[in-house]
C-alpha cells in the first residue's frame, strides 16, 4: 500500500486537482484505493488559510472538464504524521518544497519531490499558483498536473506494484 500527499500553499486550488488527478490515474490504471488497498492519496495546504474549505470553484470546474469531481475534498494543513503516513509528498513548487522540508523530520525529507520533477516535460519547473489569476491558469495548472501524475503513476507502478501490467 502506497500513501501520496499532494501540497500547495492553500490546499484549495494546485493540491487538491493533484489529489483528483492521480486517483483517477490510479483507479483506470486498476489500483484499489484506501487503507489496506493498493493506494490512498490526499492534499494539504502548508498554510492553513482555507481549512475546512472546498476547493476553489475555479479548480473544481477544470477538473470537471476532465472527468473528475473534487467537490467533496476539504482544505487541510500538512501535519508532522503526514511524514509518517505518506511515501510520496508531492509538492506544487519551491516556496511549498522549502516549507515542507522545514517542518520534516531528517528521516523522512527523501520523501518530498516537486511534482514537475515526475514530468516529462523540462519547463516549467513548479506549477504556478493559479488562484489570482484568470481561466487560463487554471487550465495550465489542470495539463501540467496531469502530464507528471502520469510520470508519478509509472514511478508508483514501478515501485510498488513491479508485476503490475498497469500502463499510463
Amino acid at each position: 500500500m502506497v500513501g501520496v500527499l499532494f501540497v500547495c500553499m492553500g490546499n484549495i486550488c494546485r493540491s487538491p486537482l493533484g489529489e483528483g488527478v492521480f486517483r483517477h490515474l490510479a483507479l483506470e490504471a486498476g489500483l484499489k484505493e484506501g487503507r489496506g488497498h493498493d493506494f490512498y492519496c490526499s492534499s494539504a495546504g502548508t498554510a492553513g488559510y482555507h481549512v475546512g474549505n472546498p476547493p476553489d470553484q475555479r479548480s473544481q470546474s477544470i477538473a470537471r472538464t476532465a472527468g473528475i469531481d473534487i467537490s467533496n475534498q476539504r482544505s487541510q494543513k500538512v501535519t508532522i504524521n503526514d511524514f509518517n503516513d505518506f511515501d510520496y509528498i508531492v509538492a506544487m513548487d519551491i516556496n511549498n518544497t522549502k516549507d515542507l522540508r522545514a517542518i520534516c523530520p531528517e528521516h523522512h525529507l527523501h520523501k518530498i519531490t516537486l511534482l514537475l520533477d515526475y514530468s516529462h516535460n523540462q519547463n516549467p519547473k513548479e506549477v504556478s499558483d493559479p488562484y489570482y489569476g484568470g481561466d487560463y491558469g487554471f487550465k495550465l495548472c489542470l495539463d501540467l498536473i496531469q502530464e507528471a501524475s502520469e510520470g508519478l503513476l509509472t514511478r508508483v507502478l514501478a515501485d510498488h506494484f513491479p508485476n503490475s501490467k498497469s500502463t499510463t
